[in-house]
């Protein structure tokens, strides 16, 4: 691995941020991140991002900034492969996700974003003429195109689910819009609007007893919390490498239970999805796909963003998942709490099981994107119009502190006095 000196002097865009504002340090090698104690040093943590000081981040719903050493993956293969000429790279990527969330490397389709994993199932599930699918009235965009396109493409009827603020109202809901002739159900593992986290066990089990296919959004579930999807049980499940992974832009991958593969048509393949091909004035023939879900991803990806997705997964890891889980749901509680304290309009759920590590809330007499202007030079927040909420998210991850959740909290009592 190169050296931050090194690292800085090899990359102009590094270089140009650094001369912006951003503090120089080394990296923490992974092996130093534990104290005497056993326990997490959260503060050398924070020290492996590149994120100035003087504004608070707390928008990682929207982009997760990447730690020194995923950086630096991206860097040392992108230097590596202009000096040897390889162009391959993603399968490096493949194993370490399929561990993190507890399924086969067979299994794993590496994407570009979650959108893309998205529009593979939802074009590639056999759906026809009438056919519903049920969703939410709070979805991302990432999640409703894909499927809103199917109803001109397929004429499929969307079925809406109004969130809950808890797992047995969610549940009841979907339940109740079930008929003989729905086929999917898919929704966010964790919505985008008001982190309100859905049972997803739960509905597996309701989707496999109905015979459906349960397909998940998950854009927002691995790198913020532990994720096993045998146990959970869906059949589909998308997720990117540029939020709670903490990886580059680019990076995502699709998860399709082996025993569904043939559930699914691809809509696009290229290289290395078939076992075979001949175009020649004796035979033009496609002999076969190949047998995974590697057969969705197709042609020639970027090396090193796989490698930075790579380093990210290891340096999640390296913490440790439950570690991770456990201090991104302690600040959220602590953010949670303040803010009830500061009586603004809670629209997260009430029940900590459907809480996740975004909380979103509504000021009692500011706009919006009033209190968003007032507050940008301290904080980086995300206003959420979607689903006409006018609200503000605010999303933590592992480089966040109690006392940035304290100063925030402060900021919104003053406002709201």
């Amino acid at each position: 691995m190169t050296s931050r000196r090194t690292f800085i002097k090899s990359t102009a865009v590094v270089g140009a941020t650094l001369a912006s504002g951003i503090p120089s340090y080394s990296a923490l090698p992974i092996s130093q991140i534990f104290d005497h104690y056993g326990e997490v040093n959260w503060k050398e943590i924070r020290k492996q991002f590149p994120l100035k000081h003087h504004r608070v981040y707390l928008n990682n719903g929207t982009i997760g900034p990447s730690p020194t050493p995923v950086l630096e993956a991206i860097q040392t293969k992108m230097q590596e492969l202009n000096a040897i000429g390889e162009y391959r790279g993603q399968e490096d990527s493949r194993n370490p996700i399929a561990e993190l969330i507890g399924a086969a490397a067979s299994e794993i389709s590496m994407t570009h974003n979650t959108t893309e994993g998205i529009n593979i199932v939802a074009a590639g599930l056999p759906l026809s003429r009438g056919d519903e699918v049920i969703m939410t009235s709070h979805e991302h965009a990432g999640n409703a195109l894909p499927w809103l396109n199917q109803i001109k493409n397929k004429g499929i009827v969307i079925k809406v689910a109004e969130p809950a603020r808890t797992v047995v109202e969610n549940l009841d809901r979907i339940n109740r819009l079930i008929t003989d002739k729905t086929r999917v159900i898919a929704v966010p593992h964790i919505s985008c609007t008001t982190g309100l986290k859905y049972p997803i066990k739960e509905l597996s089990k309701l989707a496999k007893d109905k015979g459906l296919w349960m397909f998940v959004d998950g854009a927002h579930g691995p790198g913020s919390m532990e994720i096993d999807v045998k146990d959970l049980g869906c059949d589909f499940y998308a997720s990117c490498g540029h939020k709670w992974l903490l990886g580059p832009a680019g990076t995502g991958f699709l998860y399709v239970n082996q025993d569904l593969l043939e559930d699914l048509t691809p809509q696009a393949i290229g290289a290395y999805s078939d076992t075979g091909w001949e175009i020649s004035s004796d035979r033009v023939a496609l002999d076969g796909l190949v047998d995974t879900a590697h057969r969705f991803d197709y042609g020639t990806q970027s090396a090193p963003l796989a490698n930075g997705l790579k380093e990210a997964v290891n340096f999640l890891t390296s913490i440790g998942m439950k570690n991770i889980q456990d201090r991104v749901t302690d600040l959220s509680e602590r953010l949670y709490e303040g803010l009830k304290q500061a009586k603004v309009e809670l629209l997260s759920a009430t029940e900590k099981e459907s809480r996740s590590t975004m909380t979103t809330f509504k000021m009692p007499s500011m706009n919006y994107r009033d209190f968003g202007k007032e507050v940008s030079k301290e904080f980086r927040i995300r206003l959420v119009p979607e689903s006409k909420l006018d609200a503000i998210r605010i999303s933590t991850h592992i480089y966040n502190n109690e006392n940035e959740i304290d100063a925030f909290i402060e900021r919104v009592k003053l406002l709201v006095n």
